[in-house]
């Protein structure tokens, strides 16, 4: 019988994020490897039937991630996340733009500032996430774009890849 895992999505307003607590059944060397690789990230951060790809990711204070997530039809909408701070396996913060192929910002839509924190207990990974928004619009339009539910299927990819490894590891 399969257990339900901790997921906490909540929207506040006033500060202009949204709070996610997200258990994993896997250890936070798993965990924190699957939200730092490339070639892993590709296998989870979309939410299906879209994909990722890494066109190139430097994961360091001052580097960059740019990807693209790409539709069934072939449509790739770009992103990029600059990486802020980084304290390996505890936490990593960013600033993410949707952009061109080339990193170009686009201005009109919200940037979200990402603060990621990990921490394990029993085997299983907790991952605390505040994205925070410039405004309460900004927050507003990236929750009407379907944020809560794109982000809970990658979530979900992101168990079944922490399983399939798991698997694999024993």
């Amino acid at each position: 019988m399969k257990t339900a895992l901790q997921f906490d999505f909540t929207i506040n307003k006033e500060t202009h994020t949204v709070h996610v607590k997200r258990e994993f059944k896997a250890g936070v060397d798993l965990v924190w490897e699957a939200w730092t690789t490339p070639e892993i990230l590709d296998q989870w951060w979309a939410p299906k039937p879209y994909r990722t790809v890494t066109k190139s990711m430097d994961f360091r204070e001052g580097g960059t991630w740019l990807y693209a997530m790409v539709s069934p039809q072939d449509d790739k909408h770009w992103c990029k996340n600059d990486y802020h701070t980084i304290d390996p396996q505890k936490s990593f913060s960013g600033l993410d733009a949707f952009c061109d192929e080339n990193g170009i910002i686009n201005t009109s839509m919200p940037r979200t500032l990402w603060t990621n924190k990990f921490s394990e207990t029993d085997g299983h990974t907790f991952v605390h996430i505040v994205a925070k928004y410039p405004s309460l619009a900004d927050l507003e339009k990236v929750i009407q774009m379907g944020f809560k539910e794109g982000f809970t299927m990658a979530l979900e990819n992101l168990d079944h890849y922490l399983e399939t490894q798991s698997k694999l590891r024993k």
